[in-house]
């Protein structure tokens, strides 16, 4: 791993929110969790919730993809 990438990477996780947002994608496995579930389960606005996803996949650690009306986000596993 670059030493950039591993400063983006824990520069993205050093927030409270973005990191427990981490844990339960982590916890969650490859299935990933919906926005409405990471949202509801953290008890985050979904503004909220969109900016730390992107700051989460920007540093890689967080991919989405839509299955069937929702967008899934997992935590990247081969990544971390």
């Amino acid at each position: 791993m670059k030493t950039n990438d591993a400063v983006a990477m824990l520069a993205a996780l050093a927030q409270p929110v973005r990191l427990n947002i981490f844990r339960l994608l982590v916890e969650a496995g490859p299935e990933g969790r919906s926005a409405g579930a990471i949202a509801e389960k953290l008890k985050l606005p979904a503004a909220t919730l969109s900016f730390h996803i992107a700051q989460l996949a920007r540093a890689k650690l967080v991919g989405a993809g839509p299955r069937r009306r929702f967008i899934y986000y997992a935590a990247n596993q081969p990544t971390i």
